[in-house]
């Protein structure tokens, strides 16, 4: 029988995941934004994105086949998992999801950072209350995540991409490395999940030059400015460290993005046997080889120009079902209705109320926690029952 989430999912983190809290769209976003450009001219393509397939379980807000074969704007939601292959019973929870819109008109793609932390009502599973949007898969699954986040913001959701986060190493081993100017001085281990022990790697503020030390710091490498795979999750990966926090921390993740996107994009990589091979076997998503032929004849010109926002939260508390204090994100309305104005702007879609203040609606008993959690001023009703804007008719 699959494991099933505690009914307030044990949320105090240990600071020893192999490769939790690490960017998890990286693979994915070479299926998106740089493999489909190019995956037309590959005769091997077809059965690589055939092994990626999987359908995203649920009836889309929008006819995504119209929408794509008219260029239209698409909306795509990147995650991942940390808990073994793609193909195991248990899902485990998802980290630093993100919304990939991609515009063809203004030429530009934007990526859109969720707090992983953030507090929602989980479709589906509302009587959990509180929960963390990264558990949305845990509880259900592709379709429960995108659900939710429609909830959450009210906008539609073209496509899913979900991320085997182990294989990003590989995926950037494969490119030859990428290089990348850290935001911030900082140290860390992956091995401890600080700034000291084994496997130790230290970065600088405005370079692309880092070190690395197999003895907690006592002898150093020269200086590199290519960070292999085992670097680049070093970079990605620490948080408690940084004063920006897990928004640093997506800071950070983006950048690697950039760096590997740039390497990524091209035909001579995506015609490496093993470059392709590893994208199918760490990657999941509901484009279809049709989907992604269209895109590359009508989408190209949007991957020259990336741009990266984020939902700002505020920091809050609240006990699981065993006293112990568990951190959040509560998105406060206002930030919620501007980055669902920005999504349905970028996405050439109507200005619309944004969603409910955790998603889902909130049980009669649960509606006092949902209440004293709000931020100071924002006035919002946790425990609204009305129903959404029909996102099908905003196309």
């Amino acid at each position: 029988m699959e494991p099933k989430p505690n009914s307030r999912l044990k949320r105090h983190q240990s600071p020893n995941h192999k490769v939790r809290n690490i960017i998890l769209f990286l693979i994915a976003i070479l299926v998106i934004i740089g493999s489909f450009f190019v995956w037309r001219t590959i005769n091997s393509a077809k059965g690589v994105v055939a092994k990626s397939y999987a359908g995203a379980g649920l009836t889309k807000s929008r006819n995504v086949s119209n929408v794509v074969k008219s260029g239209r704007p698409i909306s795509i939601l990147l995650y991942g998992t940390d808990t073994g292959e793609l193909g195991r019973t248990y899902r485990g929870r998802t980290d630093s999801m993100m919304l990939l819109l991609i515009n063809p008109d203004t030429k530009k793609t934007t990526m859109v950072s969720l707090p992983r932390d953030a507090m929602v009502s989980i479709i589906g599973y509302e009587d959990t209350f509180p929960q963390k949007l990264n558990a949305a898969y845990a509880y259900g699954s592709t379709a429960t995540s995108i659900k939710t986040v429609e909830a959450f913001l009210n906008i539609p959701i073209d496509f899913y991409a979900l991320v085997n986060m182990g294989g990003l190493a590989n995926m950037v081993d494969q490119v030859g490395g990428i290089s990348v100017d850290s935001p911030l001085d900082f140290t860390y281990s992956q091995e401890t999940a600080h700034d000291y022990g084994p496997n130790l790697y230290r970065f600088h503020k405005d370079s692309n030059k880092f070190e690395h030390s197999d003895d907690n710091g006592e002898t150093w490498s020269a200086s590199k400015t290519k960070m292999n795979g085992d670097a680049a999750l070093a970079f990605s990966r620490m948080r408690y460290d940084d004063p920006e926090g897990d928004y640093g921390r997506q800071k950070r993740q983006r950048l690697v993005l950039e760096g590997l996107i740039k390497k990524s994009a091209n035909v001579s990589t995506l015609l490496n046997e093993k470059f392709m091979a590893t994208i199918s076997s760490n990657v999941r998503t509901d484009l279809t080889f049709g989907d992604m032929t269209t895109m590359a004849s009508k989408y190209i010109k949007a991957k020259n120009n990336i741009v990266t926002e984020h939902m700002q939260g505020v920091s809050t508390s609240y006990p699981d079902s065993e006293g112990n204090n568990v951190s959040y994100e509560v998105i406060p309305q206002k930030e919620k209705q501007r980055t669902t104005n920005l999504i349905r702007k970028t996405l050439n879609l109507t200005h619309k109320q944004t969603g409910r203040p955790y998603g889902g609606t909130i049980p009669a008993d649960l509606s006092t926690i949902a209440t004293s959690l709000r931020p100071v001023g924002d006035n919002s009703t946790p425990t609204s029952t009305s129903t959404l804007d029909d996102t099908t008719n905003t196309q």
